[in-house]
């Protein structure tokens, strides 16, 4: 099935990728201090902590030792919701916290810092991406987490990298016709994938847009034993290079799980901490973003997710600021399309145990 694309542009300009952020060197002992304060007032607040896997380690190793959480966008969204805790800190991008909140409104959803936006998400305005909706009425909406809460108003379906595939061959298997936004990356992989009938909106990720597959084929020759693991926001000559194609918790079950000794990833390199924790053994490369047409606007690095830090968390439990607010009508509306990934993900999850007992 042919692909079809979104033929009118979408994004006015470029996005503007602001600097990776410069925080002080903290030696072992202040860094020990820090996060023993904020542990405190975590503990004084009622309040857990959740991390991406693509933010700094320390975050995350303090994450987990204050009974918090580090995952993936999915099981970021599942942990806060299950939560007894009054307060949600969200060390991630916007989308996340906002999340948490479309989910927990009864609850405080904190940031350490609200700016920290991504260029999915910049680069689907709810008003563009209505529009081209309206254009398409016989579709069914299907949008990547990674996005404002007012287009997963907009949508029928949030999906996370991890669920997509099942969820859109359910749809197609229905014989929906999908218009799917933002990523065409990752669009196009599922489509290649599920044979789906698909519209794609003309997003990308800053981070997976430039990993090169020219550079990516000289390395891979440097390591003819290493496995690579690619996030299928990446370009497709970059996807059909991999060993594993998969979100950020099937790229990090896959470092475990392969008798490999080295790895070449293609993602952002904020996962390299939680791949060595778990496998210390193993060998990680960095995936290449230098070669022809490079521009190294994040190094394999989001910038958005670099503006969480030990000092900025420890700010904003002191001062109560950067919460995260949405408009009820819109929060309504989005919270449908939520629930109904997570339902299905539920769904999912007890098919698959009730095929393994049998």
């Amino acid at each position: 099935m042919q692909q079809k694309l979104n033929p009118e542009p979408t994004i006015p300009g470029l996005i503007k990728v602001p600097p990776h952020p410069q925080w002080p060197n903290l030696g072992p002992e202040e860094t020990e201090a820090l996060k023993g304060r904020i542990r405190r007032l975590l503990q004084e607040q009622d309040a857990v902590l959740v991390a991406h896997y693509y933010t700094d380690g320390e975050l995350q190793n303090l994450a987990e030792e204050s009974g918090g959480c580090v995952a993936d966008s999915l099981e970021m969204a599942r942990f806060g919701s299950d939560q007894k805790a009054k307060t949600l800190v969200v060390c991630g991008v916007r989308f996340m916290g906002e999340t948490a909140k479309i989910l927990n409104p009864e609850k405080r959803v904190l940031m350490p810092d609200l700016n920290a936006t991504c260029s999915l998400d910049e680069g689907c305005p709810a008003e563009a991406f209505s529009r081209f909706c309206d254009q398409h009425p016989d579709h069914t909406v299907v949008v990547y987490a990674n996005t404002s809460a007012a287009v997963k108003a907009r949508s029928d379906w949030v999906v996370t990298s991890g669920i997509a595939l099942p969820i859109v061959k359910h749809l197609a298997a229905r014989g929906e016709k999908i218009l799917w936004a933002p990523d065409k990356h990752l669009g196009r992989y599922i489509q290649s994938v599920t044979g789906a009938d698909m519209l794609l909106w003309q997003g990308s990720c800053v981070v997976h847009e430039e990993f090169k597959s020219v550079a990516l084929e000289r390395i891979r020759r440097l390591h003819p034993d290493a496995a690579v693991l690619v996030h299928p926001e990446s370009p497709e000559a970059v996807i059909e290079q991999a060993d594993v194609v998969g979100s950020t918790t099937r790229l990090i079950k896959a470092v475990v799980e392969m008798d490999n000794r080295e790895f070449i990833v293609a993602t952002d390199g904020g996962i390299f901490h939680k791949m060595q924790q778990l496998a210390p053994s193993k060998i990680l490369i960095e995936a290449p973003t230098a070669g022809e047409g490079a521009t190294c606007r994040s190094c394999a690095h989001c910038p958005w997710m670099g503006m969480n830090s030990l000092q900025n968390l420890e700010e904003v439990l002191l001062n109560g600021g950067n919460e995260v607010v949405i408009d009820e009508p819109i929060r309504k509306k989005a919270v449908i399309p939520i629930r109904r990934m997570l339902d299905f993900a539920r769904e999912q999850g007890t098919n698959m145990k009730n095929r393994g007992n049998a």
